[in-house]
């Protein structure tokens, strides 16, 4: 081997640590850091979040706009709440009792001041699914509603006090908006029952409704028909004049209100024998009592984590939203556990599972709400509308308590989000489409799974195959960019630069060693070159400020990797390794296998040292001959030239010239740029 040019390069010094001693765990220094300085109010109020806003509370500016809005928004609530009770298969009450005490309890617990608690029809619809094999008509299809609110609760809390909402993440918006879309054509067809007058099957899957429906035909009633689709269009058209014009917004609020007392006036005037109406609710308010049967709880569980995971999904995003536009930190972990206690006291006063509505959440932030004091303002709505008005809720009629659910559930189906998704990502519209798919020809359950299980196959398959780029040099620069996303990039004979783009772990190792080796052979075919003209590749240099974690396997791959490259006379160069994953290499003795010598800062000096070794016949490379300037001479040699009043370009400084200036020397196969014409 012929010795090395008498160049000297200058790199810059690699600064981590070789020690294998202990590091401090960064979330761990994070959680200690943030538990030091927090006072006692700040304990007082991580667990009483309402706290905060009494303590700071602007009667002149809060109280009339958090009076308008929960006014508003518990008119709606009422109509609503016996609406979705009836979705999930109970009497109306139930859904005014899951109105009442879970608002209340979130005040109190919870952290958002907007988001609106309560029955929501997608979780009536899982309700009524899950005990779908009970007679909805007997005590024990309450009770077991009632049950499934304090096991959703417990889990809720459970996951909020470990903060565990993070494994939610897994599930892609894709999934959750296939599965809403499906869940709200099922919603629709379900409620035909009360527009068509006769009974229909009750089914999450759309084969059975449909067959049901069509098989009833004959019974069709021509009365329910015209009402319900009258109070559903002045509904639709309400909702839609209220989202339009800032001047109508209370029409949105007080489209509900508007189809009970409709609906209401219409059956007191001409008395149709032919329209089903609720009949008697009882009057008062409901009492305290304990769960029952839990006996059936594993026959729940699949059901409960389903709900948790719509709560976390939809209320959760959703107040997180409305607390960054009202200007306020929400966390999530936090607002998961005020959901959960407001669910597991609910389950004492007869309420099924609540959680955060979309549309009373989006019309209580439009109504200007300000503070919690508007969810307390709905439940003493729902209060006294169980004290004092249940005598007139008899003779509202079923196809308007049906209208008002179809008006909601509209709003679910996200065909919008198909078509952005078609035009963005096939992937995520390929997630989109099954789980609607499977949701409205399988069920609910075997949507889900199928959704989810889709969305952790391509994960797994991104994380096991992840990106690997080669890099080249750009010109008139000393930065290293992907070859081809940059085809002006160039690289140099005898070297092959890669850059990692994931974790190295056990799951890619295989992937990740493949690619180098196919590298080895195909660069030549996707960029020009430079330096003297060699054989064969003598250097991989390893890019590694992307990768954030290295395993054991990753440790024996690469170990593996050095072995096979050594028998070709190849060395490895590392730049950049980030502090764990050095000394996880450190400690396995990757880094003395390799040698200390052959780590670097940036890409550009493992280049640069690579170059001088890089001949017309390179045997295997020894000990680089270097010497390394530290920052300190650097710096001072840089201000002695700006002493002299002599300025560095930015062309000078981008390109590493800056090395050439105060060095006096300049190599064209140390430094290869671009002619000057190319400096801007």
């Amino acid at each position: 081997m012929r010795t090395p040019t008498d160049r000297t390069v200058r790199i810059i010094p690699f600064q981590h640590s070789y020690s294998t001693g202990g590091v401090k765990t960064p979330l761990l220094s994070r959680w200690r850091e943030k538990l030091e300085r927090m006072k006692v109010i700040d304990w007082i109020e991580m667990f009483i979040p309402c706290l905060r806003w009494i303590r700071t509370y602007n009667w002149r500016e809060y109280l009339q706009p958090d009076l308008v809005s929960g006014v508003t928004v518990g008119i709606m609530l009422v109509p609503q709440s016996m609406s979705y009770a009836k979705l999930a298969g109970l009497q109306p009450i139930y859904g005014l009792y899951t109105g009442l005490v879970p608002i209340f309890v979130y005040s109190v617990f919870g952290s958002s001041r907007q988001l609106a608690v309560g029955p929501v029809a997608l979780v009536s619809l899982l309700v009524s699914n899950v005990l779908g094999n009970f007679d909805s008509s007997g005590e024990l299809y309450t009770e077991l509603a009632i049950l499934l609110s304090l096991m959703v609760g417990i889990l809720e809390c459970t996951m909020g006090l470990l903060r565990l909402g993070w494994l939610i993440r897994f599930i892609s918006h894709s999934v959750i908006s296939g599965f809403t879309t499906a869940s709200a054509v099922v919603i629709a067809l379900s409620q035909a029952k009360y527009f068509l007058g006769y009974s229909v099957e009750r089914s999450s899957e759309i084969i059975p409704l449909v067959k049901s429906i069509i098989s009833g035909a004959d019974q069709f009633s021509w009365p329910p028909f015209v009402m319900g689709f009258t109070i559903l269009a002045i509904m639709l058209i309400m909702k839609h004049l209220g989202k339009t014009r800032k001047s109508l917004r209370f029409l949105r609020a007080a489209g509900p209100l508007t189809a009970v007392v409709l609906g209401t006036t219409i059956v007191k005037i001409f008395h149709p024998s032919s329209i089903s109406l609720v009949g008697n609710i009882p009057q008062g308010l409901p009492s305290f009592s304990i769960p029952k049967e839990f006996r059936h709880v594993k026959s729940l569980i699949s059901t409960t984590f389903l709900i948790t995971g719509v709560a976390i999904l939809e209320s959760v995003g959703i107040a997180k939203a409305l607390a960054a536009k009202n200007g306020y930190e929400l966390d999530s972990n936090q607002e998961l556990f005020g959901l959960g206690v407001a669910n597991i006291f609910g389950s004492f006063f007869s309420a099924y599972p609540a959680t955060g509505s979309f549309s009373r959440s989006a019309v209580n932030h439009e109504s200007g709400a300000k503070t919690g004091l508007s969810g307390i303002i709905m439940g003493l709505i729902i209060c006294s509308a169980l004290l004092f008005m249940t005598p007139l809720f008899e003779y509202i009629p079923q196809c308007a308590l049906a209208a008002i659910v179809v008006s909601a559930v509209i709003g679910l189906v996200d065909y919008e989000e198909a078509m952005f998704l078609w035009r963005v990502d096939k992937k995520d519209f390929f997630l989109w489409t099954v789980t609607c798919a499977t949701t409205l020809f399988f069920g609910i359950e075997i949507g889900v799974l199928v959704g989810v299980g889709f969305s952790l196959a391509f994960v797994i398959h991104e994380s096991a195959n992840p990106h690997v780029a080669v890099l080249g040099r750009l010109p008139g620069t000393t930065v290293y960019r992907n070859i081809q996303q940059y085809p002006e990039a160039y690289t140099y004979n005898g070297i092959v630069i890669v850059r990692i783009d994931a974790p190295i772990y056990f799951a890619n190792t295989s992937f990740i060693k493949d690619r180098l080796r196919e590298f080895e052979i195909t660069v030549d075919q996707y960029t020009s070159r430079r330096g003297p003209e060699v054989e064969r590749i003598s250097f991989v240099i390893l890019e590694m400020a992307p990768v954030t974690y290295a395993d054991s396997s990753a440790v024996q791959a690469l170990k593996e990797l050095y072995q096979e490259y050594k028998s070709r006379n190849i060395q490895i160069a590392i730049a950049n390794p980030n502090q764990d994953v050095f000394l996880t290499l450190s400690k396995s003795g990757f880094i003395d296998l390799v040698g200390k010598e052959w780590c670097f800062v940036r890409v550009h000096d493992a280049v640069q040292v690579c170059l001088q070794y890089v001949q017309t016949s390179t045997p295997s490379p020894k000990t680089p001959h270097l010497s390394l300037h530290n920052s300190t001479s650097f710096s001072e040699r840089l201000n002695e030239r700006m002493n002299r009043k002599e300025e560095l370009t930015a062309a000078e400084m981008e390109s590493g010239e800056r090395e050439q200036i105060l060095s006096g020397d300049a190599d064209p196969i140390m430094q290869p740029l671009l002619a000057r014409k190319y400096h801007k």
